[in-house]
């Protein structure tokens, strides 16, 4: 039978999940094809003849740039089966059924996305599986070999070159429960393994395809630290030439700092980690599991172990104010972590997705105005008009600097200037943007 597998936007990288359940699918004869719209456009004639397409969703992006695919998939094959399947998927279920989606797979997908193609090539009419599976699979390694190349994705900086970057998932889902997290409404808590030998296989075939930097793009590589340690030092063993970077909770890297001097010996170049806020009162509303006084601790540590943090925020919430704006420009600037930040960091609005636990708070409730359906989210004001006016005026002056391609540290300064007339930091200038190493895909949602 023929499948259309199409991911929509991943981040600037190959996509995981197109190539894991291409191997599945092919292992049982199916005709794939896989067709990434961020590097290619959709090509008319295998749509056409497409049994089943399914469309990857694994963020908000994506979720929406699917639905302005959709109808276009509709009017070019209106008798294949539609399939959704990925993260945002199941909580965005009704929306996409009114768009023609008729199967919704979340949680771990592989083998429900098989059973469907199965289903279909019997000529059997799909009965809707369950919506989310947390089954703990058996996984195949990701056939890439219908992507476009390596090189044609994301890649790293570092030192002033560049290297060609692979992307691979050690586990899915994660065992913490933060309120704004979009992992937790599908896995709730769990977190599943993908295997230790189908990780490395993954890993050795991008290498043989160029890759010289590895993303480990789980949502918290820490969640299984013995199984990362093995896979990290298995990686180097094999390929001392190949380095890596990894997403760690806060909460993780002051609670198992022992690992981090080996994340630093086996290659890792940066640690991303959701930091979200220096407020303590929006941390404790987030639910994080970390303090500002955390943050600070464990910037301390990977700075220690020579490793680089790469700090995400989401600077604009409902319990945002101006001074604490500030405040995190501050902070940020005081430890040296400018360089560190990609600027859209500074711009980030909170996002209220159906399933959100957000949405028990009362104060959310109280801010909540309607559900965007085609943006796919809750739309909220502040209570202080002067706090949107300063998100949309910092995401306004973020685009542009970035269309012109403002080093970082300008863009900073640009925001700085624009929030507080305070003098910027003695130190503000004395780390040169070279050293830091980062990757070329600037958008993080």
């Amino acid at each position: 039978m023929k499948v259309v597998l199409i991911s929509t936007y991943e981040l600037g990288r190959q996509p995981f999940g197109l190539a894991s359940p291409a191997a599945w699918l092919k292992e049982r004869g199916h005709d794939v094809m896989c067709v990434d719209l961020a590097i290619t456009t959709l090509p008319s004639l295998p749509i056409r003849e497409a049994q089943l397409t399914a469309l990857y969703l694994p963020m908000h992006t994506a979720t929406r740039l699917a639905a302005q695919v959709i109808p276009k998939l509709r009017l070019l094959n209106p008798k294949a089966h539609l399939c959704a399947y990925g993260l945002y998927a199941p909580v965005n279920a009704g929306y996409l059924k009114k768009l023609g989606v008729e199967t919704i797979l979340g949680g771990e997908f592989e083998q429900a996305l098989t059973d469907l193609a199965e289903q279909l090539a019997r000529g059997e009419r799909p009965v809707q599986q369950r919506l989310i599976s947390l089954d703990r699979l058996k996984f195949g390694v990701p056939d890439r070999s219908g992507l476009p190349p390596l090189a044609r994705y994301a890649k790293l900086h570092v030192n002033g070159a560049t290297r060609i970057a692979g992307y691979t998932e050690a586990s899915r889902g994660c065992k913490h429960l933060c309120r704004h997290c979009p992992v937790v409404p599908v896995y709730k808590g769990h977190f599943r393994v993908v295997q230790h030998e189908t990780v490395m296989a993954d890993i050795r075939r991008q290498v043989e395809a160029g890759a010289q930097h590895i993303t480990f793009g789980d949502p918290d590589f820490l969640n299984g630290p013995a199984h990362a340690r093995r896979i990290v030092e298995e990686l180097h063993r094999e390929f001392p030439g190949v380095s890596y970077d990894a997403t760690i909770k806060i909460e993780h890297l002051i609670q198992a700092p022992d690992l981090l001097p080996v994340l630093c010996g086996t290659g890792c170049l940066f640690v991303t980690t959701a930091v979200e806020s220096v407020d303590d009162r929006v941390l404790a509303k987030l639910e994080k599991g970390h303090t500002r006084a955390d943050f600070i601790r464990a910037a301390g540590l990977l700075d220690a172990a020579s490793l680089v943090m790469a700090p995400t925020f989401i600077p604009f919430t409902p319990w945002t104010t101006r001074r604490g704006y500030g405040d995190l420009l501050r902070v940020i600037a005081e430890l040296g972590l400018v360089e560190n930040v990609s600027p859209v960091q500074l711009a980030l609005r909170l996002l209220v997705t159906p399933g959100s636990r957000l949405l028990e708070l009362p104060d959310i409730q109280e801010r909540i105005e309607r559900f965007d359906e085609a943006a796919l989210i809750y739309r909220w004001r502040h209570q202080d008009p002067d706090i949107d006016q300063l998100a949309a005026r910092v995401l306004s002056l973020v685009h542009d600097e970035q269309r012109r391609h403002a080093p970082r540290r300008e863009i900073f300064r640009n925001i700085w200037q624009f929030v507080t007339d305070d003098p910027l930091p003695e130190n503000f200038d004395l780390m040169p943007r070279a050293t830091i190493p980062y990757m070329d895909e600037p958008w993080y949602c």
